[in-house]
């Protein structure tokens, strides 16, 4: 005869064992419906690329018309070009919700294994990791970069300068991930980050001695400099984007990023002077750099490549942050002659 605790043991297992069966059913169903999502996804994908396809072939077929149509024929092809557009940024939209190949970076570092979170949450808690890693290691390199300044030991350099390497490496897949996942980095600021992560390795393996003393000050410098405008722009841009994200203006994948931007206008131009400053104190270190190079016992290949670098750097920020300003200018220009000729038009028909 059974006692009363292996009674309640065999209890448990079969309640156990019941709930078991259950869950096995469901754990079914869950694969039934990941069959069925991922049909589903093939599918969006066949007919997204048809309809991108389609729209390229009526741009096409519109083109040779741009001199031979009439006033009403102009009218209505203008009207069809604006609902081209809007159907464009509508297939954006979807496109960013479904699965995405890896690009050529993200293949070669993790394969072909599926980074696409189609979970809107997922999405948005993985940029809030991402700008949680910019603000902690800033602070670290913030940390570090004081400590050399004030301690002067090579040890301490090649610590903060390894640290730059496996930041800026790791900020390059992160960004490469989030773009996969509709945030749309582009342009300038995302090159900037992979030749900042050659910049920082080669500092790493420049050997210590007179040249490199001659321009450790003028770089820890710099590199404070930086980190303190890297939190500056971190703490305003991250307001600017949730105030832009409420009202609708900035895109909910949107994350703080270097440089300048054309949301940026709304509150941070103030920045500007500050950006423009660490520009040209890159300039300067590249200016640096190449005096450098001719040093009587300058016998490092370093010194050079990291002058060009610098240089590259330089004229690749400032460039860009100038298109941007030029790109306002004229657009306010342009609303602004707009407002007028409307302002003639009503007195013209008041007067009339």
């Amino acid at each position: 005869m059974m006692t009363a605790q292996i009674s309640d043991l065999m209890t448990d297992w079969e309640e156990l064992d019941d709930q078991f069966d259950k869950f096995e059913q469901l754990h079914k169903q869950y694969l039934q419906k990941l069959d069925t999502v991922q049909t589903l996804q093939s599918q969006c994908q066949d007919r997204l690329k048809h309809q991108q396809k389609r729209i390229k072939v009526l741009q096409q077929k519109i083109k040779p018309l741009a001199v031979t149509r009439s006033e009403e024929e102009e009218s209505k092809v203008q009207e069809l070009l604006n609902q081209i557009s809007q159907r464009k940024l509508q297939l954006r939209d979807i496109e960013e919700t479904l699965p995405k190949k890896n690009g050529a970076y993200l293949r070669v570092i993790l394969g072909n294994v599926n980074v696409s979170l189609t979970n809107k949450a997922d999405r948005f808690k993985y940029k809030e990791e991402y700008e949680h890693f910019k603000l902690v290691l800033t602070f670290i390199s913030l940390f570090l970069s004081v400590a050399s300044l004030i301690l002067g030991y090579r040890f301490v350099d090649a610590l903060e300068q390894y640290l730059l390497v496996w930041y800026y490496s790791m900020l390059t897949i992160r960004e490469s991930i989030l773009k996969i996942n509709g945030s749309r980095i582009k342009g300038w600021w995302l090159t900037h980050h992979y030749i900042t992560t050659v910049q920082s390795g080669l500092i790493v393996t420049w050997p210590d001695g007179v040249v490199y003393q001659a321009f450790r000050q003028q770089f820890m410098l710099f590199a404070f400099y930086l980190s303190v405008i890297q939190l500056l722009q971190y703490q305003y841009q991250k307001g600017c984007l949730y105030r832009l994200r409420s009202l609708g203006e900035a895109h909910n994948m949107a994350i703080t990023i270097d440089g300048f931007h054309q949301w940026m206008w709304k509150g941070l131009s103030f920045l500007l002077p500050f950006l423009f400053f660490g520009y040209f104190f890159q300039l300067y270190n590249a200016f640096t750099l190449f005096q450098l190079s001719y040093h009587p016992n300058c016998t490092d290949w370093q010194v050079p490549v990291l002058g060009c670098i610098f240089f590259i750097l330089a004229v690749g920020n400032i460039t860009t942050t100038a298109e941007v300003i030029q790109h306002k200018v004229k657009a306010r220009l342009h609303k602004g002659y707009n407002a007028i000729k409307d302002l003639k038009l009503k007195n013209k028909y008041k007067v009339g």
